[in-house]
């Protein structure tokens, strides 16, 4: 049906979610029996969303269902690792989503009532999925008689599929409108005062133009500050978040490349020098190429520009014949037998217009090809294109001017039709079918012609044989066998001057640069120890494209706060910041005393004057300063004239003195401030009530045991 067709291309995706929870005593009961279940449940544990236990069972039910719907969106019948690693993201989300907010909904008492549903799918106030699908092309109003229509048919005139997708928008415009009720209460709660919003104004008015002394911190030596260890884990115990880490592995390893041997490159040569001799004499170049060459034959037609060098020359300057053939010549692993296949003088480009039959089903290319036929007899017998294009084309782009496309070159359109449209001699008509449907050109004017030719090109790509691959193999698996310690790992790669990779790897990472499908190595990874030469199921060598990998893991982070040691360095960088600042505010306060003159206290700093202009409290930076908010924050409230005690930055410990405020905006519109600041809110709140409640529970992931 049109109307599913539409749904597939343009509805979005929301899965249902079903938790099911097992009875105490059905829990005890097994566990009577077998002694097993808690264990295995524990075992198929896909993740842990607010202390609800999420099965891989009914986690990859919905995985395959939601699977399904992203085949008929993309009208595959297969989808690749990518999109599936999307989907099975887009279906863990929503468990999330649904576990996190279900309490809260609940206990809100937020609902969607069957009559709400019916109201939005068939109602007085149709959701925009609905009003989009059910919208007449021609009108643009919403045909509410195939809304009722399509319905009706639900239960017994549609596929089951199309029947499950169409639940799916359902459940979609649902949820939907559950969230949109939390978010407009919870919006509604916030509000902005007429004070708050006089103050925004004042604040975005006050630009203050002050002068400073910056004294760095990177002045002052290391050892002009004592630092104790009680310092630092004083400083560790405040500044705990700061050192927060996230679950990661990092491994070291080498790679064993697959290469093509001297004997691959020369079993590649021999090939294409055997196979010149029948290249030379057969008679149909493209069957040849397509059914000997590592190339599919292309058929372009170019000019001298549009070709390799070597080409061009050979065929427009020592002016090659049909059929001579060049080569055989390397380049880029490839040896290579250029034939040419046909000389034309032909347009760079040409001018057409078209009808457009679009074919839905197999069974309507009889019909179509018929009326084609008699649409294209009607034209060469005097009928006028333009009408016939406005009347039949379903290319409603081009219709409108009579099917006119208006000049193109080569390469703008698919390959059927370009062929045609070129080919076709001035005003023919000519009918060619493509992926669009059913085609009737006619090529209305032709470009200057100039010669053009078409290069067969019969290609060997020079690949590791079978031999090649068993030998590199057996070094791979000859080091392994001999290295199986991180000692003795790290001492060969010394010794045999290996290279040695090192990666960081979180724990769903599917890639590692450099490598090709990485998740077999990545996984392994976590499932080893600190230390370990990291081995699959079968084996410590990891194929991963054309590489055989062999890794050590050499340091496991886990989640949460950093373990004291491991960050010392980083905390002793921090302290020793930290002592030099108190260092230089003290020196600066000291250099205050009794002065009242900016630039006398930079003298006796050893230090200069410097200024900055129409700063204001929202500022990010300040230039030549970058991100100090501690000064912004300062010059923000001080007195004009008025010189500041010593303020310690990020940077440098600042001395200010504010020499003027222009302020401007106080008299502004208080009520439209009013309104931007509370649109900034809601627009916020909208984006973070979420995260917030998903913040406020424990959220184990464990898909990446399975996946």
């Amino acid at each position: 049906m049109a109307t599913l067709e539409k749904i597939r291309t343009k509805a979005g995706l929301l899965v249902a979610i079903v938790i099911g929870i097992s009875l105490a005593a059905f829990i005890l009961g097994d566990m009577l029996k077998s002694g097993k279940s808690i264990f295995q449940r524990n075992q198929m544990e896909i993740g842990k969303i607010d202390g609800e236990s999420v099965q891989y069972a009914e986690f990859q039910k919905k995985l395959e269902e939601l699977g399904e719907i992203y085949k008929q969106n993309s009208k595959k019948t297969q989808l690749d690792e990518n999109t599936w690693v999307q989907v099975r993201e887009q279906a863990w989300q929503s468990f999330v989503r649904k576990i996190v907010m279900g309490d809260v909904y609940k206990e809100l008492g937020l609902d969607v009532s069957s009559d709400e549903l019916f109201d939005m799918i068939q109602g007085a106030n149709l959701h925009p999925i609905i009003q989009q699908l059910f919208r007449n092309p021609n009108t643009g109003q919403v045909d509410r008689g195939a809304i009722v229509r399509f319905l009706k048919n639900l239960d017994t005139g549609v596929a089951p599929e199309q029947r499950n997708y169409w639940l799916y928008l359902e459940k979609q415009i649902t949820e939907e409108r559950e969230q949109t009720k939390y978010t407009n209460m919870v919006g509604k709660g916030l509000y902005v005062t007429s004070e708050e919003a006089q103050k925004s104004l004042a604040a975005k008015g006050k630009k203050v133009n002050f002068d400073y002394i910056a004294l760095n911190l990177s002045s002052i030596s290391d050892s002009l500050v004592s630092v104790t260890d009680k310092d630092l884990k004083d400083y560790f115990d405040a500044h705990q978040n700061d050192y927060k880490q996230e679950k990661l592995r990092k491994i070291e390893y080498i790679i064993y490349p697959v290469k093509p041997s001297a004997s691959d490159f020369e079993e590649a040569k021999n090939w294409i020098d055997d196979i010149k001799s029948d290249f030379e004499t057969t008679t149909d170049n493209i069957q040849f190429v397509n059914s000997n060459s590592d190339q599919s034959f292309i058929g372009t037609w170019s000019k001298k520009d549009n070709l390799p060098a070597n080409i061009g020359n050979w065929v427009f300057d020592e002016k090659a014949k049909v059929n001579a053939v060049f080569g055989p010549y390397f380049e880029k692993e490839t040896y290579t037998l250029a034939k040419v296949n046909a000389i034309e003088m032909m347009p760079d480009s040409v001018e057409a217009r078209h009808i457009l039959l679009a074919v839905k089903t197999q069974e309507d290319v009889t019909k179509i090809q018929a009326l084609a036929d008699s649409l294209k007899t009607a034209i060469e017998g005097g009928s006028d294109f333009a009408t016939l294009a406005k009347q039949y084309s379903t290319d409603k782009g081009s219709a409108i001017s009579g099917g006119d496309l208006g000049w193109f070159k080569r390469g703008q359109m698919v390959k059927p039709f370009e062929d045609a449209a070129f080919n076709n001699a001035k005003n023919e008509i000519s009918i060619v079918s493509s992926q669009f449907g059913i085609h009737i050109i006619q090529t209305t004017k032709r470009g200057v012609e100039t010669k053009q030719v078409q290069i067969a090109y019969l290609t060997r790509n020079v690949v590791p044989s079978t031999r090649t691959y068993q030998d590199t193999y057996a070094l791979a698996s000859k080091f392994a066998g001999e290295n199986a310690t991180r000692e003795a790992f790290e001492a060969a790669v010394t010794e045999q001057k290996l290279s040695k990779h090192v990666a960081s790897i979180h724990e769903n990472d599917r890639n590692i640069v450099g490598l090709e499908n990485a998740r077999t190595l990545v996984k392994s990874a976590y499932e080893a120890e600190e230390g370990d030469i990291i081995s699959s199921k079968e084996s410590p060598i990891f194929e991963l494209g054309d590489n055989f990998v062999i890794a050590v893991l050499t340091h496991v982070t886990e989640e949460g706060i950093a373990a004291f040691e491991d960050v010392r360095s980083r905390v002793e960088l921090n302290v020793i910041k930290e002592k030099k600042a108190e260092y230089l505010v003290e020196k600066a306060n000291a250099a205050l005393v009794g002065k009242s003159d900016l630039n006398a206290i930079a003298n006796e700093l050893k230090s200069t004057v410097k200024n900055a202009t129409n700063i204001d409290f929202s500022s990010y930076s300040i230039p030549g300063l970058g991100l100090e908010p501690a000064l912004i924050g300062t010059v923000a409230t001080l007195d004009v004239d008025k010189i500041s005690k010593a303020v310690a930055g990020k940077n440098a410990v600042f001395i200010v003195k504010v020499t003027s405020v222009n302020e401007s905006n106080q008299d502004g519109d208080v009520v439209a401030e009013q309104m931007r600041l509370a649109q900034n809110i809601s627009t916020r709140a909208n984006s973070q009530a979420f995260e917030a409640h998903r913040k406020s529970v424990v959220i184990v992931d464990k898909r990446s045991k399975f996946y």
